[in-house]
């Protein structure tokens, strides 16, 4: 029998460094036991299963269908303006016209104001606060500005003619979105074609956008001369400058819409001799 130093010894070298139990363990009948304790959380893992809100994604598809109602609204909005042969009755068109959003979220319908017989037409982006209230554009601080403006070149609201592209403030001043300034275009296209002004002058980028699509910004396109062109085939002349309350906002830049409004002045004169 060996030494019992001796086995020590020999299970220390084996890696034998705990003691038997008195009663022996069968380890396999003890980790299925174990089994069910450790399941609940690998079952839990697919738990995005259940939470699968994503496939409500599914409804985008539902958004696109929008677009047959919205050419809708367009093609209605295009027959409203064509249909009008003076602009008091397409301001009557206009009112009665439920095509776009804005209209049951804004106060007024801002329409025009100043002399529609007047040579020379401004066309501002969207109303404002102001203008919302009083149905009248360009009347805030911006509008006041805009006055001083006019006066400096000697002209004011009795020789011109102002509108904007969009007649419904957006809510919250926030910018109109493509499809609203398409819903509106058939109509401010149609009040130019009535007014029929010698000279456009675009109040901003979404204006002079609106009226020459031209891709630039502002900055660019300010100062440079452009045309719009009219269903009936009339080129009009557009100035684009820079927007009243832009320059509320950056008064280094007034020197830019002068030399602009200097530029429509000279325009304006050799179109009318």
């Amino acid at each position: 029998m060996p030494d019992l130093r001796e086995l020590l010894h020999f299970y220390a070298e084996a890696g034998v460094d705990s003691p038997l139990e008195d009663v022996p363990v069968d380890r396999f009948a003890v980790e299925p036991a174990r089994a069910p304790v450790q399941a609940p959380p690998a079952r839990t893992a697919p738990q995005p299963e259940r939470s699968r809100p994503e496939p409500q994604a599914a409804a985008a598809p539902a958004l696109n269908k929008t677009s047959v109602p919205d050419d809708t609204k367009i093609a209605l909005a295009r027959q409203l303006a064509s249909s009008a042969t003076t602009l008091e009755q397409l301001r009557e068109q206009l009112a009665s016209f439920d095509g776009c959003n804005l209209k049951f979220t804004a106060k007024n319908l801002v329409f025009a104001d100043g002399n529609p017989n007047a040579p020379i037409m401004f066309v501002g982006e969207a109303p404002g606060r102001e203008e919302d209230l009083e149905g009248v554009p360009f009347i805030g601080r911006s509008g006041q500005l805009l006055d001083r403006m006019l006066a400096a070149i000697g002209l004011d609201r009795t020789g011109v003619y102002i509108a904007n592209t969009i007649p419904w403030r957006p809510p919250g001043n926030r910018t109109p979105t493509p499809l609203e300034t398409e819903i509106c275009r058939p109509f401010f296209e149609r009040q130019i074609e009535l007014a029929n002004p010698k000279l456009l002058v675009a109040l901003g980028g979404p204006a002079a956008k609106a009226l020459t699509h031209a891709p630039e910004g502002i900055l660019r396109l300010r100062g440079n001369w452009k045309t719009h062109g009219t269903a009936a085939g009339i080129d009009i002349p557009v100035m684009p400058t820079l927007h009243p309350a832009y320059l509320l906002r950056n008064a280094a830049q007034k020197r830019f819409a002068w030399r602009d409004f200097i530029a429509v002045k000279m325009q304006l004169r050799t179109l009318t001799q």
